[in-house]
């Protein structure tokens, strides 16, 4: 297949974030065929680079967040590093950062600065609390925005404390918007002709990724507490203890109760007054779970999937990330790719997830060594010669 079947073949990103948010969009942007280009700091680099795990001194969580970028050094703060990047701007069709709002001010590089040499110029923003507004210059991570957007109040066992869902969702969920809107803006570009700037608040995708919380709300039911497991609308729909671990069971209409009852063979709970709709059952999940567990006692978690899987019940074992990376599932959906890294070897990249039938090329895989490409993006773009490249690395600036 050609590689213009890449979607985002011919745009290019110039991507000037760290650590996770604002790379993790840029990133979902080179896999769908886009040039990013990292700025990054002569010496240090992104902050991630020094991040545990490494691997033959390359650091995984970099190389996962930046696979397929080209790294070129620039030192902002010097006069000629400013230069060279708006001269850079002037070519890019993207810019992702995720500075503290005011630091692109200070720096000369904010949007309406850029947007003056490059009209058309898509300029991502991505921070914890937005940019404007009290808490705009509030310090974030993902731990802050998960206890501020009402998700650890939701997490965690009733008698419990709040709890931080184990991965940094707000990072991850605010890439996500952050990339689709990027999309959004690129095809308003073509009918208008205008780039404009996208300002992503960490906390409000993170408030507007809790869909079932939300629902609650608007319905006038009281806040949300914590479960554990279970569901708020639906039951049974929770984990269970089996002989050897635990199992997921997702029931979540009428039909599929009446699934379940028949796979555990006891097909007149299905006429219990107590569990003849959804909201009955989860009135009284209590001794529907005891019957469930029950069943279980005597089964390890392979038989009971087993069983309900031939049943159509939606079911699963509790599975730890390297087990679903390792398996069939991962082999046969290409979830996982190989790269031969010239420093660390064989290594695991995860690109994004969906398959477009459009689009057979693979995406750069390939994670940049720091400053790799400085060389080679100055002097293809910018015609930067030789010699002026060498006086520039000796005094800092790339």
């Amino acid at each position: 297949m050609s590689e213009a079947l890449q979607p985002l073949k011919g745009v290019r990103v110039l991507d000037l974030s760290r650590v996770l948010a604002g790379p993790w969009c840029a990133s979902l942007l080179n896999d769908l065929g886009a040039e990013v280009i990292k700025i990054e700091m002569p010496g240090s680099g992104d902050d991630s680079r020094s991040f545990t795990p490494h691997i033959a001194g390359e650091s995984s969580y970099f190389m996962q967040l930046n696979h397929g970028k080209k790294s070129v050094t620039l030192d902002l703060k010097a006069p000629e590093g400013l230069a060279i990047l708006k001269q850079l701007v002037v070519q890019a069709d993207v810019l992702v950062e995720n500075f503290r709002p005011g630091v692109t001010k200070r720096l000369g590089i904010d949007y309406q600065t850029l947007q003056e040499l490059n009209p058309r110029l898509v300029y991502s923003s991505i921070s914890g609390f937005g940019q404007q507004g009290a808490m705009a210059h509030k310090a974030a991570y993902d731990h802050i925005v998960q206890a501020y957007g009402g998700i650890m109040q939701v997490t965690g066992w009733a008698e419990g404390e709040p709890t931080r869902v184990g991965d940094a969702i707000g990072d991850v969920v605010a890439g996500l918007y952050g990339s689709w809107a990027v999309l959004a803006a690129l095809l308003q570009r073509g009918i208008s002709g205008k780039g404009q700037h996208l300002d992503i608040s960490m906390l409000d995708t993170m408030v507007t990724m809790q869909m079932v919380s939300l629902t609650q709300w608007i319905g006038g039911q009281p806040p949300a507490g914590r479960l554990g497991n279970a569901h708020p609308i639906s039951a049974p729909m929770d984990s269970y203890p089996a002989q050897d671990g635990h199992i997921v069971i997702a029931v979540a209409n009428d039909k599929l109760f009446r699934q379940l009852c028949s796979a555990m063979e006891k097909p007149e709970l299905a006429g219990d007054p107590l569990y003849l709709t959804d909201p009955l059952r989860l009135a009284n999940q209590q001794p529907l779970r005891e019957e469930i567990e029950r069943w279980l006692a005597d089964k390890t978690v392979n038989d009971a999937q087993a069983i309900l899987d031939s049943a159509g019940v939606p079911a699963s074992a509790v599975l730890r990330l390297d087990q679903i990376l390792t398996s069939d599932y991962a082999r046969e959906r290409e979830l996982v790719k190989q790269v031969k890294h010239p420093t660390a070897g064989n290594i695991s990249i995860v690109p994004q997830p969906v398959k477009m039938s459009g689009m057979k090329e693979e995406p750069a895989l390939m994670p940049p060594g720091l400053g790799e490409h400085t060389a080679s993006v100055l002097q293809e773009l910018l015609a930067i010669d030789d010699a002026t490249l060498t006086r520039l690395r000796a005094q800092g600036v790339i």
